[in-house]
């Protein structure tokens, strides 16, 4: 009967737990619909919150009266609530295991009794009481053949404990069940707890370092030394002025992640960062595929002939170009191939390969050299110029250094080495009028004025304003009426500087040359004389005068002044600008433009040259001509720079001197090579345009004398006309 009705309380268990089972499923399944409802009103208006809070407020109505009817019902449900079949009381879905989740609240405490020995209880059938002050009734203890079931059917059999506070039955965790175990074995409870792990010094081991006396430092070392502090700031000082380079600094962690092996080539369909930056890459030669000759076992019209080896080792030992790079051969089977003996030669081959193979596609350039010259007008379209030598003038014995046309160009005068001075007709050539003077004549210059008829020679220290006497008699005589007596000058009394250095007199003093109307004595030696546009002052040059090497005088008032109180160097020679108040002063290496109205220096042009020998200004005035002993001839463009608009390195030897011409755009240079270089030199309007320089001609007729060649040129004030004048001793005109 007992076995029967245990029998039957185990169905009654198995029924119980498949209708609590269906129930939780029941209860999961409500859930996931509520939250599918939740989901789908999930944006629905606000007042959705205030009806969830209506519904709560029902559910909690609802919870109180099923509460009432659970405690009406309670003495009922107690005998269910103590059943017992051997596997621990069953509760309803409302009664939750306080074991199955962890809590401090005193709500989920289950026995109230305190901490008191529970064997008090042992002689009640209740073990104590819970919240409500009601028994809690002990649990029925199953025989042995119930311990022996729950041991074969229950998995959990092993892990389970009684609660000696509640009498239930409890399922350990497997973290319980390892310490229980472990604390079975004598073993530490606590599997990760490392019993021989590294000791935590409470004191450092470290013997801290205590003087012997206790005596207070000296005020000498907290102070920083002047020698370490001399050094250092001798080390500052190399390192900014770049003497010194400090270490560089080490590399960081960043650079040694960079890669410091990458494949030299890769596939073509891969591209490497590296690679990537490479303008149109090359990818890397390919190997070419093996044929039907690099076969083991190759057709027979593949194998070589004894003629044909012998012509392959005969164009492998001369270096000749092989139709093969190996000899084909046959084997029956595979396995007799042996290793190949040129492997590590043609592996080194292909990395040579693609070592030296280019990575890069590259646009090469083909210019060709007719490309390179610049697209200049022909010469033809650029005429007139001077081409042939149509007058020679001889007469002078030595060389002469100096030209000047008369300001109507009908006249020429010349200044030679032999002390005389003469006057040509331009259109005959023929000499009309020769002075004989007492030294070398370094400078003629004609007065640009139409109304006198003026030559000044500068001969030694003196010059000597000459009448000449050609021409209309009317400008001769007025000229002599002018010129022949000295001015009023009683009020002015000239400064000490400039009586020392120059002195006027009458030309009737004294021996001259005839014709001389006005003498102008100087201190040192003149090398240039220069007249002003309008034709009343005029210029000298003294390069042994230190700060008075540049003189101006005016011939109208007898008068003379010193412009610069300083010494500026060396004076090669001086012009006045054509329409502007302007003085150019070349020096040895510079060209200094003055405004003779402010007083002041307006701009200094750097010629980079040796040695400046002539200067020449364009009718314009905004562009100068400078010749150099080194060979160059300079162009320079006031407007754009101070540096040489163009250099024009036409002559071999150095250049004497520089012209330009009056109303044709034309420039010549003559150097001790003999030759005379004729430009084409268009100054635009249209400041944006820059100059045309163009050479149109080389004129060669002089002869070499003592090293010396072409010392002057001069072109015809109206004419396209050119005159030049040489060492031999020879003026030649070109047309």
């Amino acid at each position: 009967m007992s076995t029967k009705r245990k029998g039957n309380e185990i169905e009654v268990d198995k029924v119980e737990k498949e209708t609590i089972a269906d129930s939780e499923d029941e209860a999961i399944g409500q859930d996931l619909e509520l939250d599918k409802l939740g989901s789908d009103n999930s944006d629905d208006s606000d007042s959705s919150v205030y009806s969830d809070l209506e519904e709560d407020d029902d559910d909690t109505d609802e919870d109180d009266e099923n509460s009432n009817d659970d405690s009406d019902n309670e003495d009922s449900n107690e005998n269910k609530e103590t059943h017992d079949d051997g596997t621990g009381p069953k509760k309803g879905g409302s009664d939750k295991d306080e074991y199955n989740y962890d809590s401090s609240d005193e709500e989920d405490v289950r026995n109230t009794i305190g901490n008191i020995p529970v064997n008090w209880y042992d002689e009640y059938d209740h073990i104590g009481y819970d919240l409500d002050g009601k028994k809690i009734r002990k649990p029925k203890r199953g025989d042995e053949l119930e311990q022996f079931l729950s041991r074969m059917e229950n998995p959990e059999h092993g892990v389970t404990v009684d609660d000696p506070t509640t009498g239930q039955q409890v399922v350990l965790s497997e973290a319980d069940a390892e310490i229980v175990k472990r604390a079975a074995t004598n073993k530490v409870p606590d599997a990760g707890y490392d019993l021989y792990s590294e000791w935590s010094e409470w004191f450092s081991s470290d013997v801290m370092e205590t003087p012997l006396r206790a005596i207070p430092e000296t005020k000498k070392s907290f102070l920083p030394s002047q020698c370490e502090k001399q050094k250092v700031g001798k080390m500052v000082h190399a390192i900014k002025m770049g003497w010194m380079k400090p270490r560089p600094a080490k590399g960081t962690s960043a650079d040694d992640e960079k890669k410091r092996y990458y494949m030299l080539w890769q596939t073509d369909d891969q591209v490497e960062e590296n690679m990537r930056r490479v303008h149109d890459p090359i990818p890397a030669p390919k190997m070419y595929l093996p044929g039907h000759e690099e076969s083991y076992n190759p057709p027979p019209e593949y194998l070589f002939t004894d003629k044909e080896k012998q012509e392959w080792e005969r164009a492998t030992n001369e270096g000749h170009k092989r139709k093969l790079p190996f000899i084909p051969q046959k084997y029956s089977s595979l396995r007799e191939v042996p290793a190949w003996d040129n492997f590590i030669k043609a592996r080194f081959e292909r990395c040579l390969d693609l070592y030296l193979a280019p990575r890069q596609r590259k646009m090469r350039l083909t210019i060709q050299p007719e490309d390179l010259v610049p697209n200049l007008p022909k010469p033809e379209d650029l005429q007139p110029f001077p081409t042939v030598c149509s007058i020679t003038m001889t007469g002078h014995s030595n060389m002469v250094r100096t030209l000047s046309v008369e300001p109507k160009g009908q006249y020429v005068a010349s200044g030679s080495d032999d002390k005389t001075v003469k006057v040509w007709e331009i259109s005959t050539g023929k000499c009309l009028k020769t002075w004989t003077v007492s030294g070398v004549v370094k400078s003629v210059a004609w007065c640009p004025n139409n109304a006198l008829s003026v030559l000044a020679v500068a001969v030694d220290t003196k010059i000597f304003l000459i009448n000449t006497g050609l021409g209309d008699r009317l400008i001769n005589k007025r000229t002599e009426e002018l010129l022949g007596e000295e001015p009023d000058n009683s009020g002015y009394v000239p400064p000490a500087r400039l009586s020392q250095a120059v002195k006027w007199s009458s030309g009737k003093e004294g021996e001259c040359p005839t014709g001389t109307l006005v003498v102008v004595d100087h201190f040192k030696p003149v090398k240039q004389v220069t007249w002003h546009a309008k034709g009343d002052y005029f210029a000298c040059v003294l390069p042994e005068g230190a700060n008075r090497s540049v003189i101006i005088h005016q011939l109208s008032k007898w008068r003379s002044q010193v412009p610069f109180s300083k010494s500026k160097g060396l004076v090669q020679c001086v012009l006045f600008h054509p329409s502007r108040p302007h003085l150019f002063v070349a020096t040895q290496r510079h060209v200094r433009i003055y405004d003779l109205v402010k007083q002041e220096l307006t701009k200094k042009l750097m010629s980079g040259a040796k040695w400046i020998s002539s200067i020449a200004i364009h009718p314009g005035g905004d562009n100068i001509l400078a010749g150099t002993f080194d060979k160059k001839v300079q162009w320079f463009d006031l407007d754009l720079s101070a540096m040489p608009y163009q250099v024009l390195r036409y002559h071999i030897n150095a250049v004497r001197d520089v012209a330009f011409h009056r109303r044709y755009p034309l420039f010549a240079s003559c150097s001790d090579d003999n030759v005379i270089t004729v430009s084409h030199g268009m100054v635009y309007n249209d400041l944006l345009q820059n100059p045309l320089i163009v050479p149109v001609k080389k004129l060669t007729g002089h002869t070499r004398y003592d090293d010396f060649g072409v010392m002057s040129v001069l072109w015809h004030p109206t004419q396209p006309w050119l005159f030049s004048s040489g060492a031999d001793g020879y003026i030649k005109m070109w047309t």
